[in-house]
């Protein structure tokens, strides 16, 4: 049963400023779990009444009402005759960032909150230039442009949440006190299915991700996998993830919202395989949301998002530990791994949570 109550919320509106990233748009098939979250967030807290802005990347879903970003003017030649010049990605987005928050202290009175969705840090070096006070969401650990931020920023000024324990512990030692909202998922648009299927695998597929480590876990369990994401790393994926495919082991491309969630819908068992510390893991959420259990790789805020009920877990890059896990997660109930969703990582907790943090904010 889900833990949202509706009640034990003051019925305040807010006005609101969602700061998401400039440089990849809100728009589905989404590049990846920040994009997702943005535009879920977006929906969620206008259903509940509202007034949301959301500033985002050229290109962004039109339903969403994104106002967009600036985009990076002709570099003179003069500025590119600099030898110190840094990538022009880099310049974009700082170009993007800097004319929204110029722009966002000249509009005085006009929001209650700035959230920052973005991972850059100048919607943290310029919070004093605002009158409205600055949430910004930790979606990965500290990064040294906004660890530098955050460091040098007024902590009555600065306010964070993480979305994750994980990730909170990590940014504590830079002064970042951050109360933990999870990442949450739409429960009606990632419905409850049948399961039986093929397990699946579904996010970008890089080395970080662990789509090899999958695959080698899939064969060995015998069970077979699909796999599904966007491929930012074409080199990686045709040097160590293409020769692996085929005997059941398939690569479906990077799919929509819905076509993904009948995919996970679909499986016996999702597997997430991270190599790295993943700060929170929408993927889970996504397949528990629709009753499909875990298995999984124990790093980052994984033991803390997938319970005994919900998933297993296996020792970090153990490949073999991972196919047992796979055989054992796929005994699990899927009604278990749906009712843990609903109480844990809804898109419902999830805007609970923000709105305590957005009044508490408003009223300081």
């Amino acid at each position: 049963m889900s833990t949202h109550d509706p009640a034990r919320l003051p019925p305040v509106t807010a006005r609101i400023a969602l700061i998401a990233s400039a440089r990849y748009p809100i728009r589905e098939p989404f590049p990846g779990g920040l994009e997702a979250h943005t535009a879920g967030l977006a929906s969620r807290l206008r259903r509940r009444g509202h007034d949301v802005t959301v500033f985002g990347a050229p290109g962004s879903d039109p339903g969403l009402r994104v106002r967009e970003m600036a985009v990076l003017p002709p570099i003179s030649r003069a500025a590119r005759s600099d030898v110190g010049m840094p990538p022009e990605w880099f310049l974009a987005e700082h170009h993007s960032y800097l004319e929204l928050l110029l722009a966002l202290s000249r509009e005085r009175g006009r929001y209650d909150v700035v959230h920052n969705n973005s991972l850059h840090y100048l919607p943290l070096a310029l919070a004093d230039t605002l009158d409205a006070p600055v949430l910004t969401t930790l979606h990965t650990p500290p990064t040294p442009w906004m660890e530098s931020a955050v460091r040098l920023g007024d902590p009555q000024r600065l306010r964070f949440a993480a979305v994750s324990a994980h990730t909170a512990r990590a940014w504590a030692p830079t002064g970042a006190r951050a109360t933990v909202v999870r990442n949450g998922v739409d429960t009606a648009a990632w419905e409850y299915g049948p399961g039986g299927g093929v397990p699946v695998w579904s996010g970008r597929v890089v080395p970080e991700k662990g789509p090899v480590e999958a695959i080698r876990a899939a064969r060995l369990a015998g069970t077979g996998l699909r796999l599904a994401g966007p491929c930012p790393d074409r080199a990686f994926f045709d040097s160590c993830v293409a020769p692996l495919l085929g005997d059941g082991v398939d690569y479906l491309g990077h799919l929509d919202h819905r076509a993904l969630a009948r995919l996970v819908g679909d499986a016996t068992v999702a597997v997430v395989s991270p190599c790295w510390d993943e700060p929170y893991g929408l993927v889970v959420a996504e397949a528990l949301a629709c009753g499909t259990p875990i298995a999984g790789f124990a790093r980052g805020a994984l033991p803390e998002i997938v319970d005994p009920l919900s998933g297993v877990l296996a020792e970090p890059g153990d490949v073999e530990a991972l196919a047992e896990a796979i055989r054992a997660a796929s005994l699990l109930s899927r009604t278990d791994a749906r009712r843990h969703a609903e109480a844990t990582c809804s898109a419902e907790v999830m805007i609970d949570g923000y709105e305590r943090l957005y009044r508490a904010l408003a009223a300081v």
